[in-house]
């Protein structure tokens, strides 16, 4: 016996991995059904659903991103500090003192970017396909819920670097939020944590940044992937 087939006989293995990969239909369906990271996933897909000229991949790819964002987020939670003293500081930290921080740095950024530019080419994908009709209109209302908080991830990240084009960006985004009716000037301290941009924005915009917006955003992704499996899987050409 190899020592490959020892282990897979072992009780640890088998105390793990309650059965053996799947090499039929029936086998299939029953290592999908019990396997904690599997059951997210169908059984069996449709051709359709692996060809790239419909799906453009967009939302395998916005998922990738984020997981890019989370792994070079928490990196660079070890580098920096929330406050008006070092904020900026530590960002030119990471660029000349830091090994390899201006790479992190310039990963977690222009991720972002690819991120909000993934998100709206796969929304964009989903309309053009007629992927958003019964029975997959709550889906569509769940993804444009993650658009939003993809957007507000990057606007709330923009001003922890703390130097003047995020500040004043910042600024102007937040006045664009007090010209909302009825609403404005309330949503506008909301956001800030004050009248204008200060150290109560920056704790405030971190705090948003780094737990509250990615945890909604977890849970709204493990909603939609289970959805989309309960909708029958991605939706086939018009």
């Amino acid at each position: 016996m190899s020592l490959g087939d020892r282990i897979r006989n072992s009780q640890l293995w088998r105390s793990i991995f309650r059965h053996p990969p799947p090499r039929d239909h029936r086998n299939r369906v029953l290592v999908v059904l019990t396997n904690l990271i599997l059951h997210l996933h169908p059984v069996a897909i449709p051709k359709h659903a692996v060809r790239l000229s419909f799906t453009w991949c967009m939302g395998g790819i916005t998922f990738f991103l984020f997981l890019v964002e989370t792994i070079t987020g928490v990196l660079l939670m070890f580098y920096y500090r929330p406050t008006l003293q070092w904020a900026y500081h530590d960002m030119l930290a990471l660029r000349d003192v830091v090994s390899f921080g201006g790479v992190l740095r310039n990963m977690h950024r222009w991720g972002a970017h690819a991120m909000v530019i993934a998100v709206w080419l796969h929304m964009l994908r989903v309309f053009l396909t007629g992927s958003y009709k019964p029975p997959r209109e709550f889906n569509w209302v769940v993804g444009v819920a993650l658009l939003v908080l993809t957007l507000l991830l990057s606007f709330t990240g923009y001003l922890l670097p703390w130097d003047q084009l995020s500040i004043w960006a910042v600024t102007v985004g937040s006045n664009m939020a007090r010209a909302a009716p009825i609403i404005g000037s309330d949503s506008r301290f909301v956001l800030l944590g004050a009248r204008s941009v200060g150290e109560e924005a920056l704790n405030r915009f971190y705090v948003l940044h780094c737990v509250a917006i990615p945890l909604a955003a977890g849970f709204l992704m493990a909603l939609h992937f289970w959805r989309i499996r309960k909708d029958g899987g991605i939706s086939g050409p018009l």
